[in-house]
């Protein structure tokens, strides 16, 4: 090849890897370094099957009676004889002799080394007479019956009595190794002929039979791989300290598969060697894409036909572990999410896997979920990019994004990855959940619920979102944003209502941003209070009236006794109306309630409710958070009617100003209190715990002095001491129970010593909420957001987002003068001018942009104050002369806010 050509094809490379994904971005563009890394990658697959040997040495033998190897399980004086090796032991083990060059014994007749390409494959009766000749004809040096470690590239196809594509039984069906493809590679840049690539390419990769039992695991029974994927450099390096690393490693994740659900499913090997698969793919995306991309992606386009035809007709020709590893193969390609393949390929790949049953996306998605699960970011990734470019391809009037099959089949596809990105996370017991369940009356009236179907796949996986205490990856990556801006959530709502069995984004809200699924709670929300009007129409007709709206009139000096009083008698006598519009009126003002005097109702009631005067709440000085104060007065109907506050926020969409840790929201939602819960709520408690946990002298008891005996104070300062266990001033903390302490006193404080007020505070709220499909669309971390807003106080963004009438422009010389004084106010300042001119001081979900903010011009320059329509976000602005002047009147009117009047 000349010097030319040579640069001709590097630059040809370099852009087929800027198409194909993060594995190849990094390579450099020349030739010599290719090599190299070729070369590193055939030593580690050769030092991987030294490693082997000793692995099997180690937990078989080398079947020699007579051997005198220390490290030979065969031997007398075998070292490990007293303590049996596991699997991940003898592994790490393996490693270490591997890297000590230590001795190696010779293989006996009968210990067979265990490779894939040894494997006895099944073979049709004339291939097996076939087979049986030529070793007939092998040289005696040669015979099978001394093995060998030697790759047999020849190995390469298997008879199948499985019906082909093309309805003929035992034929020979080929199959990719990974050696394979080297050779074949190799053998391609020596030739400068790619055929036998491409040929190889196209047969295997559309044929689900030969893709099922390409790179096949080496032995199902080795942690090799595990291990070996967290090593690297150079192998014969590695300290002994580095090996037990490894071993613990590898030891924690089997100890998390123990306390996780389907850990049985989580803990049987793959069949499919992943780590090998994305050594080939790393080759074979170094030969310039140009030669083989055509084939392998109509090859992938085949095999997405017969994988659609193959799961329609639910034959049982393959079994789940061959879907399995046709599609964790195919998911593992670099290029996936880029050129041809995201364009082709992988839309089709997406339409077959819609029928896939539940069992196999089960099994995928604990696959993905496994030690090995490098590659779920670029998965989540490439259906992202798919989903973008087809939402902006499908940007056509009067056609439902819902009805678009690539975007649906995607997203069907994305929940499986989404639920292995919760079981490769840190995941709590299953235990924790708790249905906060009440007896579904109040006061005996019963309420109406009915609960939401169960995702069959989460529960044959045995998993809820609450029990994920940290996703392996955020959980805002599965947002998909141009999407969330252009689904219709009322069409998308009915769809969801619907029983013809329609697409609905609302059954995959993790896609969804969390301002478009409010929009979903909205419409639900508003068709019931519809309902409720429609109801009272029907009565008033029938000569029995009843009011259509949910009308509370207080006095804004008494606004708690009025209002507590009114929503106590309400629930009492007929708690639906509960679910009506709310309509706020204040005594002796003129404000029609549009939204905006609701809004301020609340905020005045929150003020109020967490007074510490009535104690009903205690506040966290560390975290500046409240909580239920365990020995309040109040009784436990006070909380409820709390509840019903809250749950009457939600209802008619309105932020409150509240600060309530993290874990009230999980146990809204379902889940109890932990240790981990702590952190947030008590920091100086978490860590003062966290450091009897993490402390392991044997002097823990002189050191901590701690018992099961544990003391907090009421609200008149008074010690009270609490029992964890009986007589637990006289159980001392100790090594032994020192987990088990920390875990019921943590479930003290956050669940037992609260249960009663909880309870109350939980049957409000769920008077309210019990019909919504709060849980199906919202985790707790949105939930506090649905709540309280966003915590990105920007006005920068807002003033972006603002809109103005009047004669007012952007460069309104008084327009500017207002954006400068705004943001040279103080955060606090900054939030009475937001409480002034929208009836609250947070933020919406979804920031400043979702706020629609007017500033519409009030007449000239006059001495009158700015004045605001609450309900409807406008401010009403002179056009004062001096920027003095407009300062010194907005200060003042947003420090003298309150009341309502008619303009």
């Amino acid at each position: 090849m000349s010097t030319s050509d040579k640069d001709t094809v590097q630059d040809e490379a370099s852009r087929s890897d800027q198409e194909a994904s993060s594995s190849t971005a990094h390579l450099e563009n020349n030739e010599a370094e290719s090599i190299d890394n070729k070369e590193d990658e055939m030593k580690r697959a050769a030092a991987k099957k030294l490693i082997e040997r000793y692995f099997y040495q180690l937990t078989d033998g080398c079947g020699n009676s007579n051997c005198n190897n220390v490290y030979c399980a065969s031997s007398k004086t075998f070292l490990f004889k007293v303590k049996n090796l596991s699997p991940n032991e003898a592994a790490a083990q393996a490693i270490q002799l591997f890297s000590q060059d230590a001795r190696l014994c010779e293989r006996h007749p009968n210990k067979m080394p265990r490779t894939q390409n040894q494997l006895v494959l099944p073979t049709s009766n004339s291939e097996q007479q076939q087979s049986e000749s030529d070793k007939s004809k092998t040289p005696s040096s040669e015979s099978p019956l001394t093995p060998s470690n030697d790759v047999k590239l020849s190995l390469c196809t298997e008879s199948s009595s499985k019906n082909t594509k093309d309805g003929k039984a035992n034929v020979a069906v080929p199959y990719l190794t990974e050696e394979r493809l080297y050779e074949i590679i190799d053998s391609c840049e020596e030739k400068q002929c790619y055929s036998p690539l491409i040929r190889m390419l196209g047969e295997v990769y559309s044929d689900m039979t030969s893709l099922s039992r390409s790179f096949l695991q080496n032995d199902l029974n080795s942690p090799i791989d595990a291990i070996l994927d967290k090593t690297g450099g150079d192998l014969t390096r590695l300290k002994k300290e580095d090996v037990r690393s490894l071993e613990g490693e590898k030891d924690k994740d089997e100890d998390s598969c123990l306390s996780s659900p389907g850990c049985n499913s989580r803990q049987r090997k793959l069949p499919v060697d992943l780590s090998s698969v994305r050594r080939a793919y790393n080759a074979l995306f170094k030969v310039k894409s140009s030669v083989f991309e055509s084939a392998l992606v109509n090859a992938l386009v085949t095999l997405a036909g017969y994988l659609q035809v193959e799961l329609q007709r639910k034959h049982d020709t393959y079994t789940t572990d061959d879907l399995v590893n046709i599609l964790l193969i195919v998911f593992e390609i670099p290029a996936l999410g880029s050129g041809e393949f995201l364009e082709t390929a992988l839309p089709a790949l997406c339409r077959a896997t819609t029928y896939l049953p539940t069992e196999v996306q089960a099994q995928l998605a604990l696959a993905w979920s496994s030690p090995g699960r490098k590659s779920m970011r670029s998965i989540l990734e490439n259906l992202q990019q798919l989903i973008t470019l087809r939402v902006i391809l499908s940007n056509i009037p009067n056609i439902d994004i819902q009805d678009d099959n690539v975007i649906t089949s995607a997203t069907k596809l994305m929940k499986v990855v989404y639920y292995a990105n919760i079981l490769a996370g840190v995941m709590e017991s299953p235990e924790l959940r708790e249905d906060y369940s009440m007896d579904d009356s109040y006061n005996g009236l019963k309420l109406s619920r009915t609960p939401l179907p169960p995702d069959p796949l989460a529960t044959l996986l045995g998993i809820n979102v609450l029990d994920c205490r940290k996703p392996y990856l955020p959980f805002s990556e599965f947002y998909n944003e141009p999407l969330s801006d252009v689904v219709e959530m009322d069409r998308d709502f009915a769809n969801f209502k619907s029983d013809m069995g329609k697409f609905s984004f609302m059954n995959y809200s993790f896609i969804l941003t969390p301002p478009t699924k409010t929009l979903g709670l909205y419409f639900d929300n508003r068709i019931r209070m519809y309902s409720e009007r429609r109801i009272s129409l029907i009565q008033s007709v029938a000569g029995q009236p009843s009011n259509p709206y949910l009308r509370l009139k207080v006095r804004r000096d008494h606004i708690i006794d009025d209002a507590l009083v009114e929503l106590e008698m309400i629930a009492m006598e007929n708690p639906i109306d509960l679910k009506k519009q709310l309509v706020v009126e204040f005594e002796n003002e003129q404000g029609i309630d549009e939204g905006g005097v609701s809004k301020e109702f609340f905020q005045l009631v929150v003020e109020e409710i967490f007074n510490p005067d009535y104690a009903m709440f205690t506040y966290q000085e560390d975290s500046q958070t409240v909580w239920f104060n365990p020995t309040s007065f109040e009784n436990e109907a006070q909380f409820t009617l709390i509840g019903i506050v809250l749950g009457l926020a939600i209802y008619n969409n309105i932020i409150l100003a509240v600060n309530f840790p993290m874990v009230l929201y999980r146990k809204l939602m379902g889940k109890r209190g932990s240790f981990e819960d702590l952190a947030e709520w008590n920091p100086t408690l978490y860590n003062s715990l966290k450091q009897i946990l993490e402390y392991n002298e044997p002097d823990i008891e002189d050191v901590f002095m701690q018992t099961f005996r544990v003391s907090y104070q009421d609200v008149f300062g008074t010690v009270i001491n609490h029992d964890l266990k009986e007589n637990g001033d006289q159980i001392n903390v100790t090594q032994e129970n020192k987990s088990e302490f920390v875990d019921i006193y943590a479930d003290f404080l956050l669940n037992k010593s609260v249960d009663k007020q909880f309870r109350a505070f939980y049957k409000g709220f769920k008077m309210v909420t019990d019909e919504s499909p709060l849980e199906l669309l919202f985790r707790p971390e949105e939930v506090e957001l649905l709540i309280c807003g966003s915590k990105n106080f920007d006005f920068y963004e807002l003033e972006d987002a603002t809109e103005y009438d009047g004669g007012y422009t952007p460069e309104t010389p008084i327009i500017k003068q207002f954006w400068e004084i705004a943001h040279a106010f103080t955060t606090e300042e900054k939030r009475k001018l937001l409480q002034f001119t929208t009836g609250s001081d947070r933020v919406p979900l979804g920031g400043f942009s979702k706020l629609k903010l007017v500033i519409a011009k009030n007449g000239p320059d006059s001495d009158r104050l700015p004045t605001a329509h609450t309900c409807f976000n406008v401010l009403l602005l002179p056009e004062y002369s001096s920027k003095e002047k407009l300062k010194d009147r907005l200060v003042k009117a947003i420090n003298y806010y309150q009341g309502f009047g008619m303009l």
